[in-house]
């Protein structure tokens, strides 16, 4: 048997690292339970668990339908022309979330996990899941987390908050 020279192993070694490191696939994985999965019917609005396997971490602070900027400490009035109803919240709140994640050099679909505080879940989380869907589209569903609460600090008139990490690739 004949032997390979070292420098071939080398060249070798060497080129399976820089095709691995040149892959162009999602820097992240979805991880389904049995039953969850797509495929299997399962309709669920978030994703059981995500793996991230490259790229660049990215948390987006907690967003609500405020203007931005707005005063601080918080003026009510600022608010009065708004539309608080949890429909048009997350309609500005997911298009918030996308300026900033494309500011950042991503694209909505990079969000990875998003936490909801949510006001009164009963009332507003069918109106919250059709507009977040519609954003990720019907191919994306990041981890997600609801929490009920009892108000947001900006006003007592916004229903939801959402903050969210993304991974956008190198």
């Amino acid at each position: 048997m004949k032997k390979m020279p070292i420098f071939r192993i080398v060249l070798a070694v060497a080129a399976a690292a820089f095709i691995t490191a040149c892959d162009t696939g999602p820097s992240f994985e979805y991880v389904h339970l049995p039953g969850t999965e797509p495929a299997a019917g399962a309709n669920m609005p978030f994703t059981s668990a995500i793996k991230v396997r490259s790229g660049s971490i990215v948390f987006l602070s907690g967003i609500t339908s405020a203007p931005v900027p707005h005063s601080h400490p918080h003026v009510p009035a600022e608010f009065d022309h708004l539309d608080f109803s949890a429909a048009a919240q997350t309609e500005k709140i997911m298009q918030r979330m996308q300026e900033t994640i494309e500011a950042a050099g991503g694209e909505i679909t990079d969000i990875i996990q998003v936490t909801r505080f949510v006001v009164d879940v009963g009332a507003n989380q069918v109106a919250i899941n059709e507009v977040m869907n519609r954003y990720w589209g019907d191919d994306h569903r990041p981890a997600s987390t609801t929490v009920e609460i009892v108000r947001l600090a900006t006003d007592p008139r916004f229903v939801l908050e959402v903050e969210a990490v993304a991974v956008l690739p190198d």
